[in-house]
């Protein structure tokens, strides 16, 4: 299957569409020529600075727009992000994920704490992974050479429907520092937010965006919107899970040599729909009992999970 960067809006459109046994057949295809079918990664993520973020993301507990009460954390020690990543580690996860509530990188001593913190998790032999806001050239270079294998920075939507959801930056300034974190030689990890109040043409809006950047992202995460009350998004609807089976199945055959996450809103599926997740071409998870501030399924829940699919955890280096 060849890998392309040219993907029309009518092709993702007639992919999204295809009768769901015939999407999830296309996409075992795809997965299984790129990866093991029966392998999926296990990530931690840690909120390594909470609260008080001055962007207004409409999902989000820790903006500074919202009552939501999360408390205000300031940024970790290196020492108890590395504690934590041990442990991590110990429980099976491959890659680990620093996020902190800002909206951009001030250099500093807070920036240069968190290179300390990525130079740590390195030397565990973890993949690591950061999403600290927006970056700029000289911050993506500074992060490559601590050791950062990945940069986290989401599109959330389609270009349509995200000032809906955030008006305190623009789409290009994701992508400006996405282009940044390429250039410096870092993967990038990239996906969205599903269950904002969307429709299907926004979800196939994103997955287009996603699909013609070129390299595509290494990693896509597919959140499922957990409200958070406070936010203009805390009464939102829960989202079909057969919805996001279809996002990820349309990701897989897009982007067939991403890993494909299952992030954010595991904890509202059931086991039967997270395996049809899996079916559909999700190879990663997090794991542990949180995900920044929202709720996640703790590791033990995982491996008997995966034991009982006859599925197993990928192994680090």
């Amino acid at each position: 299957m060849p890998i392309r960067h040219d993907w029309t809006r009518d092709e993702i459109r007639d992919i999204y569409r295809l009768p769901l046994p015939e999407l999830i057949f296309q996409a075992q295809v795809a997965h299984r020529e790129f990866h093991r079918p029966e392998e999926v990664q296990l990530c931690r993520l840690l909120s390594i600075k909470t609260g008080g973020c001055p962007e207004d993301c409409a999902y989000c507990s820790q903006s500074a727009h919202y009552k939501t009460g999360v408390a205000r954390q300031e940024l970790l020690n290196p020492g108890e992000v590395l504690e934590t990543a041990t442990r991590a580690k110990a429980e099976g996860a491959t890659r680990f994920c620093m996020g902190a509530a800002w909206r951009h990188v001030s250099d500093g001593k807070e920036f240069d704490r968190v290179l300390e913190m990525v130079r740590g998790v390195a030397a565990l032999k973890m993949e690591v992974c950061c999403t600290l806001g927006m970056l700029t050239e000289s911050q993506a270079v500074r992060l490559k050479e601590a050791g950062l294998t990945a940069y986290n920075h989401n599109l959330d939507t389609s270009p349509e429907f995200y000032g809906e959801v955030i008006t305190t930056r623009d789409y290009e300034d994701r992508l400006q520092t996405i282009a940044h974190v390429r250039k410096a030689g870092i993967t990038v990890c990239c996906g969205g937010i599903l269950g904002m109040g969307e429709s299907d043409e926004d979800r196939i809006g994103l997955l287009e965006q996603l699909a013609r950047l070129d390299p595509h992202p290494e990693s896509v995460p597919i959140n499922m919107l957990v409200p958070s009350e406070g936010t203009p998004l805390g009464g939102a609807e829960d989202l079909e899970p057969l919805i996001m089976v279809r996002a990820i199945a349309t990701a897989r055959i897009l982007m067939p040599a991403s890993r494909v996450r299952l992030a954010a809103g595991r904890r509202g599926l059931s086991q039967e729909a997270v395996t049809l997740c899996f079916l559909a071409g999700a190879n990663s998870i997090f794991t542990g009992e949180k995900l920044l501030t929202t709720p996640n399924p703790g590791a033990d829940a995982d491996h008997r999970l995966l034991e009982n699919l006859g599925m197993r955890a990928m192994q680090g280096a």
